[in-house]
């Protein structure tokens, strides 16, 4: 008789065992089927959420023309259709890889988009829009975190084979590939240290074409010029069946004092000429003498120059000094399409140099980075589109996540 209690509570014993044991089991297969469930409906939210971004201008619908916030978050360009994003919303966007600029002579603090020394984009904190504020109007403040990434799908590399005579090699490389066989048409700005109007300096522009290699390089040679006397840029156009990207490369004769623009109000299209001693508090505050050109991408990738507005202050050339008189000059951009600003600087006759800033972010191929961080996240759902801003391709890839975060508890 106690032999068969003891079996009977053996028995039991391990029959609550094996119960335990499979509810365990049964439970991480239930959580883990939960966990996955909502990975796959945060993929499909990520999927959605792009496509909203990327299909809808926003309201207003030309917000990224215009100095007011935005009360619906689109980056869609109102004047097309499908994947072609607006090349003013995106230059509205508070995506800051370098550290935010303080002038103290409008009082103004600026996101600082620099990708090398003369291409820069400086914009006024009260005119962006922050990765809070999106989310807020895309409705996914506090349930998700997104980081919007927007890339030129053309990476063009410019390298110097040799300074006299100058010989340049132009790098087209698609996503992880040489690009041969493109078209690479260019315009190549040398700048004089004087001649032009009076002590301003003066420039001209080279245009021609070449074809890129196997490996995907071009060779470019401009006999009798010498980078040791005058300063240059040159920008390049790779573009093969529908697909264009654009590459940047400048050598100065000075970088001791230089222009620096500054973005002061989209409606109207001013942009402000500063010393570069305000802003970045360079090695030499001497005045210098400035002569700004704007220019549109024409359908041959030649470059087009518009004519500034000249109502406000010196307009397309000036002197600005460091300390004393006019701290900084305005000029209007007197046109609704995107293009580039270049400004040619001098000290003195042997000491120029030359700078650019986008109108509109894609004029010499700015990457875009907007959102959150998403390092140590427990899953991020991304997508990615192919887009076209002014012409140039890119490339939108969005992280979505979510704010709770969720994994299988064993």
């Amino acid at each position: 008789m106690a032999g068969a209690t003891i079996d009977h509570l053996v028995s039991v014993t391990v029959f609550l065992a094996a119960i335990l044991l499979f509810i365990s089991l049964f439970n991480q297969t239930i959580q883990t089927a939960i966990v996955y469930q909502r990975h796959r409906n945060l993929a499909t939210r990520c999927s959605d959420l792009l496509d909203n971004m990327l299909l809808t201008p926003g309201y207003p619908i030309d917000w990224g023309r215009m100095n007011d916030t935005p009360t619906s978050f689109g980056l869609q360009d109102p004047e097309f259709t499908q994947y072609r994003l607006s090349p003013f919303s995106l230059m509205r966007l508070n995506y800051t890889p370098g550290s935010p600029i303080y002038y103290d002579k409008t009082g103004q603090w600026y996101s600082n988009i620099t990708m090398g020394f003369g291409q820069s984009l400086l914009v006024p904190y009260n005119e962006v829009v922050n990765y809070s504020y999106a989310t807020k109007l895309l409705g996914t403040n506090n349930t998700y975190g997104f980081s919007l990434t927007i890339t030129p799908i053309l990476t063009i590399t410019i390298q110097e084979v040799q300074s006299n005579p100058l010989n340049l090699s132009v790098n087209v490389f698609g996503s992880g590939f040489p690009l041969a066989g493109a078209n690479v048409s260019y315009s190549f700005l040398t700048v004089q240290g004087t001649g032009g109007s009076g002590p301003y300096p003066a420039y001209t522009i080279e245009y021609g074409d070449a074809l890129t290699n196997g490996e995907g390089v071009a060779y470019l040679s401009f006999p009798g010029y010498d980078t040791t006397q005058d300063s240059y840029c040159l920008l390049a156009y790779a573009h093969l069946n529908g697909l264009v990207g654009v590459g940047y490369r400048e050598s100065v004769q000075y970088e001791g004092s230089y222009v620096v623009p500054l973005v002061s109000d989209f409606e109207t299209g001013t942009v402000l000429i500063a010393h570069s001693y305000d802003v970045h508090q360079g090695d030499d505050p001497a005045e210098i003498a400035y002569n700004a050109t704007f220019v549109l991408l024409s359908k041959d990738f030649t470059l087009r120059e518009m004519p500034l507005d000249n109502t406000t202050n010196t307009g397309k050339i000036g002197k600005i000094n460091y300390g004393y008189g006019q701290p900084y000059n305005n000029i209007t951009l007197s046109t609704d399409n995107p293009g580039l600003l270049i400004i040619t600087y001098r000290k003195s006759a042997q000491e120029s140099g030359v700078v650019v800033m986008p109108w509109g972010i894609s004029s010499v191929g700015f990457p875009i980075s907007f959102g959150g961080d998403v390092s140590q996240k427990e899953w991020v759902a991304t997508d990615t589109r192919q887009v076209v801003v002014n012409g140039i391709a890119y490339q939108a890839k969005l992280g979505l996540w979510d704010l709770q975060g969720y994994q299988v508890i064993g």
